[in-house]
């Protein structure tokens, strides 16, 4: 008689909270290939759908302020990963702190054997920015939570697609020669996004007892001043010139790095603040409890991000779109004949501007159209949305070469009527223009309705021109 066979044992579970994150989608496939049984807690299923690992996790639509949505996400949990992080404007401190401690109370409930969370490395017994003492509040509420806690604490992390990788490469790839914050020239000591990730994967099992922060970093220490020049090194531009001055705050700081690389500024604000103080490792203890240490240096870092990094269109498309708007207005202006007495013979209403007004208002409104665009066209092919990009630059062409060809049929042309039939359909595709870059960013899109705004204004006085010169 075959003796019974002992049950199954049930896989060990693990929840990952911002699994749509950059080192949350990286840290979901190295748990399922270590054997966890995988949970994601997402605000939208859509937000994951891209993932290659999405068929292997189940996935929990959830808020993660929500009791109800913790308790049905951390049932049967034995690792909760905490990956949140506000990193956008308003009251971000109450929020984040209010999500803390909801998400302490249900691992609490839920009987949860250990939480992971990733904070940021910062100096002891200083004065925090309000981003980085916020991460550290939410840290110590976890803490003092009853269940084994394991704070793991890093600075930059060097990956491709990590928002701090994107600043670094953006700023020492566009800018040759730069005026910086003269805390550039504070340390810190990063870490390469496989290190952090199998060190966010090994904390997992650390022994019940251990209930702390670790920092993480990689072996190089150095200033985010020598990290842009070893960028540059490692990807074969010149040496960069920065020039560091004391009065770019972190704000302004995060406005300008806003303009110039494609992270935001809501998003730059955080990266910024972080390094106002030294971010330096002052134990490494977590690597005791690790298959090997955390050793990837800075250069390797880089080339390893480097391989998988789509090229940087920024430059070229900035310089197309420059280019094409600006021979749309000479074309244009080669065709306007504002002094002619035909056009000074013509009845005008009232409420048409100055003819001033017309050259302030268009070099502007050129300038956005430009900008915006090749913004747009930047973060399409960076995305590697192919097709919308070259969707986008037919229409782009096409709202320029309307654009020029207005001023020839009003003012070489004479066709008043003809003229507001273009000037519609130059507003209908400045509008369409507006849309298709709201969709990458809603800033684009609002620089752009202006243009769009204008294009109205411009049909609706040419209309009027031609009803009452008939």
């Amino acid at each position: 008689m075959t003796a019974p066979s002992d049950p199954p044992t049930a896989p060990r579970r693990a929840l990952v909270t911002g699994a749509s994150g950059y080192l949350g989608g990286l840290l979901t496939p190295r748990l399922l290939e270590q054997g966890w049984a995988v949970r994601v807690l997402t605000r939208r299923r859509s937000g994951i759908a891209g993932a290659v690992w999405a068929p292997r996790v189940e996935v929990v639509e959830g808020d993660a302020g929500s009791d109800r949505d913790l308790d049905r996400a951390l049932d049967g949990v034995t690792v909760a990963y905490y990956l949140v992080h506000s990193m956008e404007g308003g009251d971000f401190v109450t929020r984040d702190r209010e999500l803390a401690q909801a998400f302490a109370a249900a691992a609490e409930r839920a009987g949860v054997q250990r939480i992971v969370y990733l904070g940021g490395l910062h100096p002891q017994g200083e004065p925090l920015s309000p981003h980085m003492a916020s991460r550290e509040e939410v840290g110590r509420i976890l803490l003092e939570s009853r269940v084994p806690t394991a704070v793991l604490q890093a600075a930059v992390v060097l990956g491709d697609g990590s928002a701090s990788f994107d600043m670094l490469r953006y700023l020492a790839g566009r800018l040759p020669a730069m005026i910086a914050p003269r805390w550039l020239d504070n340390r810190l000591q990063p870490v390469a996004a496989d290190d952090a990730v199998r060190a966010l994967a090994g904390a997992a099992t650390l022994p019940a007892e251990v209930d702390r922060a670790f920092d993480i970093g990689g072996p190089d220490v150095l200033t985010y001043r020598e990290l842009l020049q070893r960028y540059a090194a490692v990807t074969g531009l010149r040496r960069r010139l920065v020039v560091t001055v004391p009065v770019l705050t972190p704000r302004l700081a995060s406005h300008w790095v806003g303009l110039v690389t494609p992270v935001p500024a809501p998003l730059a604000k955080p990266l910024v603040e972080s390094l106002v103080h030294d971010a330096v490792c002052r134990d490494r203890d977590l690597e005791d409890h690790l298959d090997a240490p955390l050793s990837t240096g800075v250069d390797e870092a880089i080339r390893q991000a480097m391989r998988t990094a789509p090229a940087d269109t920024g430059p070229r498309n900035l310089a197309v779109c420059l280019g094409a708007v600006g021979a749309a207005a000479v074309l244009g202006g080669l065709a306007t004949q504002p002094d002619s007495r035909w056009y000074a013979a013509l009845d005008k209403p009232s409420w048409q501007p100055p003819q001033w007004a017309f050259p302030v208002a268009w070099s502007g409104l050129y300038a956005g159209l430009a900008l915006a665009s090749a913004a747009t066209l930047t973060e399409l092919d960076r995305d590697g949305e192919h097709e919308r990009a070259a969707a986008y630059r037919v229409a782009f062409a096409c709202n320029l070469a309307v654009n020029a060809g207005w001023s020839a049929v009003f003012f070489r042309g004479r066709r008043l009527g003809l003229a507001t039939a273009v000037a519609s359909g130059l507003a209908a595709s400045s509008a369409d223009l507006a849309r298709r870059a709201g969709t990458t960013r809603r800033r684009r899109g609002a620089a752009l309705g202006a243009y769009a705004a204008w294009c109205g204004f411009a049909t609706a006085l040419s209309g009027e021109l031609a009803r009452r010169n008939r």
